[in-house]
């Protein structure tokens, strides 16, 4: 667990712009100090939730960079948060796409070599997808969150939040993280999970291309997906799988616990260079 007890470390905090076809994608970079002597580890990759964004990991960036002490790298995707808007509608392999539409072009221009992937909800599914195409590369993968199929429970919180945000101003909290983009961010989440072509998503063809060892963080009452999805990770993964599953948590551990969640991804990459 993360010895909060320890001297806080300097965190260094910085923010590119990378281009890719479709427009430019915004990149904040956490890094903590390298040791004398000490060859610096593979930083982590995030990648962020349905309605998520750079800003909307709040501290967990720092935190994890500070706890791990390996530089974190977030990036809002094309049509979130900072990024240019996203001049198309999400299609049903939206997920997959990513990998190319986004990590890609961040990977060539960081030069990343070595890495693990870090995904929240939907994150964690494109941190898997990434996790596969970069085998030699990726040396740890970890979900939090992350929905294995598209399951009812999933689609009954999607409506729910549906719901929720037709009511007078809730759309502007939206705002306050993506702008003009608000909208078109809530329908690429609403609609494309809810759409007949996308019911047929999986992991398990991404997952079985992983033999990296992998941590699958889950809230045992996570409104937006069971306990069947860390365990069908850890069952389709080919690699080392631990499965964290948090009592009484709900679909954001990181910020209903983040001490915890910090000190678990810490220990769990203690052993990863």
């Amino acid at each position: 667990m993360f010895d909060n007890t320890m001297p806080p470390v300097e965190i260094a905090m910085s923010d590119i712009r990378v281009a890719t076809p479709d427009g430019y994608l915004f990149v904040k970079r956490w890094q903590p100090p390298v040791g004398e002597g000490k060859a610096s580890k593979a930083p982590l990759v995030l990648m962020h939730d349905s309605l998520g964004s750079v800003a909307l990991w709040r501290d967990f960036p720092e935190q994890l960079a500070a706890a791990t002490g390996r530089e974190v790298i977030a990036y809002d995707r094309l049509g979130f948060g900072q990024s240019d808007a996203n001049p198309h509608q999400l299609g049903p392999r939206f997920v997959e796409a990513e990998v190319e539409a986004g990590f890609s072009p961040i990977h060539q221009a960081l030069e990343l070599d070595a890495f693990v992937m870090l995904g929240h909800s939907v994150g964690g599914g494109m941190a898997a997808m990434a996790a596969a195409a970069y085998p030699a590369q990726c040396k740890a993968l970890v979900t939090e969150s992350a929905q294995s199929f598209v399951e009812d429970r999933t689609l009954e919180g999607i409506r729910a939040a549906r719901d929720s945000f037709a009511q007078p101003g809730q759309l502007e909290r939206l705002s306050r993280y993506h702008g003009d983009k608000a909208a078109w961010v809530l329908s690429a989440w609403v609609d494309t999970w809810l759409s007949e072509p996308f019911a047929h998503y999986r992991l398990d063809a991404a997952l079985k291309q992983v033999h990296c060892p992998v941590l699958a963080i889950h809230g045992e009452l996570d409104e937006f997906g069971s306990l069947t999805h860390p365990e069908n990770i850890c069952t389709w993964a080919q690699g080392p799988c631990e499965a964290e599953i948090i009592a009484g948590g709900g679909h954001v551990p990181h910020r209903e616990l983040p001490e915890r969640i910090t000190g678990r991804i810490a220990q769990f990459l203690s052993k990863i260079a």
